[in-house]
């Protein structure tokens, strides 16, 4: 072989010892930062999780309190009527009652039991004299996990539904308890796993042959939280990174793969992605349609903020929101969204005279001194009318009342149309209502979902209605999904307006267009449609 052409092979050899090399380190390598990354996001999903769970206890332990501080004749009338009141302003909590030797006695959707009623026996028991309940028989959701916790002679019971909001696939998680009597670890709530109590009670992160685990403990409270992920599932989800590092490491050595992994895995935090997203306008402005519910005409729409990150993955808006809020910069999101709605429906709001497009603000940015001016800057360059953008405060920003009520009044005066939205989660009362001199309210979703269900909260929206309607308030019902919920509200005297997606999921805008130049037909009936109002157990509407 000529030296030319063994030097040739030499180097293709070694070249190519040297790339099966990297890429040999690229895989080990790859494949540890992957799961770094892994176990950093089960840290936050824990954490938040964690979170959520210390503030639901808070507010058990201060209704558990309550209820056993009653002067109110135990299980009478008036107070299982106090009690529906004290859970309707619940945010956590769908039950609560007395219950003495394992027996209901009486609570705010069962009413009085009877008392030789079947004895239950607790899941857990803690020293301080809790007990925790799990699927109790009266109190069970279709096949979801519900579970009461006992104090005294009082006792509360979580919303099953609070848990879907915690969803992360293809992240899972389970919420663990040690009974005092038994020292046994159970699970409360969340998906089963085979994992060793010692994952499940100790803080810290795990790997083990076949799954990745993160566990945040309550300081305040004797329940963990773990979250986890096989394998498969976690090499899966990160696989484009896997193949950057394995590259990365082939071309580059693995010294050099593994400093500019580090680097990219920095940028890739969630709170980096967005704020990279808002600087490049990658965040996306969808419109669902608010209908006009005697007519099925499309009057409105409220803007709704979308992301994908960087994995292709669509963020929930409640979670990346809620981080800008956090980190001081949501203003930058409400900005990009009035600007969007202006530049992609400034022909409807200019055509269709009375169209309005919502939109939602933050609690930071009615403290925000140039939320007003840029709003007025760019309405004015659109050339729209302030009756044409209306605002959307959720009820907490109304937990600052003085602000609130000097940012409404501007906006009123400017000739803002101003809703609160969400109403009935418990922060808004009859009395901050009039404070705020708003225009309209916006009914949570969690009562249009109560309807045909049997549920005490049924009983609460025609309240609602009496209250909006003594007020002179518009009312827009917000989840409307089934005919049936449809039916419900149609058949109100009142003149309601509607959202949801019986009526139209949000569209980018190209569709919202078409949607209000070829409105469609009413998709259910309106003059067949009954208004079952449900009665309480003393038989007032």
């Amino acid at each position: 072989m000529p030296i030319n052409q063994k030097r040739i092979a030499i180097v293709v050899l070694v070249t190519a010892i040297a790339t099966g090399c990297g890429l040999l380190v690229g895989y080990v390598l790859g494949r540890a930062l992957v799961l770094r990354h892994v176990e950093s996001k089960l840290i936050r999903y824990a954490t938040r999780i964690r979170t959520e769970g210390d503030t639901s206890a808070r507010q058990s332990r201060a209704l558990l309190a309550t209820l056993n501080a009653s002067a109110l004749p135990y299980c009478s009338d008036a107070e299982i009527a106090w009690m529906r009141k004290l859970i309707f302003q619940s945010e956590y909590l769908k039950d609560g009652g007395h219950m003495r030797d394992g027996q209901i006695d009486c609570s705010a959707t069962l009413g009085r039991q009877n008392p030789q009623g079947a004895q239950f026996t607790p899941a857990f028991s803690r020293q301080d004299g809790t007990r925790t309940y799990v699927n109790l028989p009266p109190l069970r959701v279709g096949d979801l996990r519900v579970v009461s916790i006992q104090l005294g002679q009082s006792f509360i019971v979580y919303s099953p539904y609070n848990l879907k909001d915690l969803d992360s696939a293809p992240m899972h998680f389970t919420v663990t308890e040690v009974n005092a009597d038994s020292r046994q670890t159970g699970r409360l709530v969340g998906e089963p796993t085979d994992a060793q109590a010692a994952i499940l009670t100790a803080e810290g992160t795990t790997r083990t042959s076949n799954a990745v685990y993160a566990t945040r403990c309550s300081t305040l409270y004797k329940t963990c939280v773990t979250t986890f992920i096989s394998l498969p599932e976690a090499l899966q989800a990160d696989r484009g990174e896997f193949r950057v590092y394995r590259a990365m490491s082939a071309l580059c050595a693995a010294l050099f793969g593994f400093a500019c992994s580090l680097v990219y895995l920095r940028s890739r935090s969630m709170e980096q992605q967005l704020r990279r997203a808002i600087r490049k306008d990658q965040l996306r402005v969808v419109y669902q349609p608010i209908v006009e519910l005697a007519s099925g005409k499309v009057v409105a729409a409220e803007a709704l903020v979308r992301w994908t990150d960087d994995d292709n993955i669509e963020v929930r808006p409640e979670i990346f929101v809620k981080m800008a809020e956090e980190r001081g910069f949501v203003g930058a999101i409400t900005q990009l969204v009035a600007r969007r709605i202006l530049a992609e429906c400034g022909d409807i709001l200019l055509h269709i005279p009375g169209f309005r497009i919502n939109l939602n603000i933050a609690a930071a940015d009615l403290g925000d001194a140039q939320f007003l001016p840029m709003l007025q800057e760019a309405m004015e360059r659109a050339g729209v009318g302030p009756q044409s953008v209306g605002i959307e405060i959720t009820e907490s920003c109304t937990a600052q009342l003085q602000t609130a009520k000097d940012t409404i009044l501007k906006l009123r005066l400017l000739g803002h149309r101003v809703d609160i939205d969400d109403f009935g989660t418990g922060y808004s009362s009859l009395s901050y209502l009039h404070d705020l001199s708003v225009d309209g309210i916006k009914i949570d979703r969690s009562f249009t979902m109560a309807v045909g269900t049997g549920s005490v909260t049924v009983s609460i929206i025609p309240q609602i209605l009496a209250m909006a309607s003594a007020l002179k308030l518009e009312v827009t019902v917000e989840g409307i999904e089934t005919a049936e919920q449809a039916d419900y509200f149609a058949a109100s005297p009142l003149p309601l307006l509607a959202q949801g997606w019986h009526f139209g999921r949000p569209v980018p805008a190209a569709e919202l267009h078409e949607m209000v130049l070829a409105p469609k037909d009413v998709p259910f009936d309106l003059v067949n449609a009954d208004f079952a109002v449900p009665v309480d157990a003393s038989g007032q509407g």
